[in-house]
Formats: structure tokens, sequence, C-alpha cells
């Protein structure tokens, strides 16, 4: 049984990546839900655990990016948010892995959920900050000279996020119905043609 053409060529996008089993789809997709309900229907929009974590690598980004410059210092934060999220998601797709891959994505999406977040703080700055330093982005957007502009590139940077959410879970359900339909073509070819109609009569 030959696969539709369409099927055969979502293969060669990732070669030799593991097959993605239901548990593997589903666990992705309640990773993202639970992910976007926070963000949308929660008071803070905080993940919790996970914007901890991400809280750690943002804080963690600034010292490191000040070794190498001290202007540069206040995008250490973001830059750090997104850096390892796309690093995991570059040792999975190495790894033939798209499960992990599709969660990495997940992960950068939230990222830039968490980092809208911030941006459309520039001007109001409500948000609890730690430490005693000034707001990232209302150093970035007013050296930018778009502090006036916050809200609607917080928006923006919202909807990436969103897309790159979706966009990672629609394609992992799409690598899902490949594998399934694969599976089930080898089913069908290890049937010989006496099983498929039924014993000869005598």
């Amino acid at each position: 049984m030959k696969l539709p053409i369409e099927i055969e060529d979502f293969h060669q996008i990732t070669p030799g990546a593991a097959p993605v089993s239901l548990g593997g789809l589903l666990a992705v997709l309640v990773f993202g839900a639970v992910c976007l309900g926070f963000h949308w229907l929660g008071r803070d929009g905080w993940v919790p655990l996970l914007d901890s974590a991400n809280l750690a690598l943002h804080e963690a980004g600034h010292p490191l990016v000040g070794i190498f410059s001290a202007r540069a210092t206040v995008y250490g934060g973001t830059l750090f948010q997104l850096v390892f999220p796309l690093a995991v998601a570059w040792h999975f797709h190495r790894a033939g892995n798209p499960v992990g891959l599709a969660a990495a994505l997940v992960w950068l999406g939230e990222n830039l959920f968490n980092i809208a977040r911030y941006m459309a703080d520039a001007r109001v700055q409500e948000l609890p900050l730690v430490g005693s330093g000034d707001h990232d982005w209302t150093e970035i957007f007013g050296r930018w000279g778009v502090l006036h502009l916050d809200g609607r590139i917080a928006s923006l940077t919202r909807g990436c996020g969103l897309l790159l959410m979706a966009g990672a879970m629609l394609w992992l359900y799409r690598r899902w119905r490949v594998d399934s339909q694969g599976d089930l073509a080898q089913a069908t070819k290890k049937i010989s043609p006496r099983d498929r109609n039924g014993r000869r009569r005598p």
C-alpha cells in the first residue's frame, strides 16, 4: 500500500525522527493549553513553575551578557529567555525527537507571552521587579524611541507567541497522523492476500 504523496513528503522534512505516540501528542497539547489558559484566564498571566524558571533565566542573562558589554546588559534577560528554549529545540531536532521539539517551541512561544507582558508594562510600571534596577523595556524602548508604542509591540509579540505555540502543536498533530497512517500501512502490508480474502473454500 503506497502512502499518499503528502505523507511521504512530510516524513522527508525530519528524516529518521522517532514516531510520535498518542501520549506524546496529548502531553504537548495539554502543556500548550495550560500555558494559554494561565495567560488568558489567569489574573496575572503567570504560569507557575514554568515562569519561575523563565524568571531565573532572565535574571541570569543580565550579568552574563554584561560581562561582554555593559550597554547590552539590559538585553541579556530577554535574550536568555529566547536562547534557552531555542537551544532545547535544536537539541531535540538533532536527536530526532519531534515531541521534545514541539514542547520546546511551545515553551519558546510561552516566553514570548511572558516578554510581551513585560513590554506592555514599560510605561505604567505596575509589575513587581526583582532587584532595584530599572525596568528593562522602559530603557530599551526609550533607547529606540518607541516607548509610546509599548502596547502595540507587546501585542505583536504576543501574537507571535500564539502563532508559534499553535503552529508547534499543529505540526506535532500532523506528525502523529502521518506516523499513525504509516503504522496502518505497514500492518496492511503484513497481511497476506489469503488472510485478507479469507480462507478458500474446499
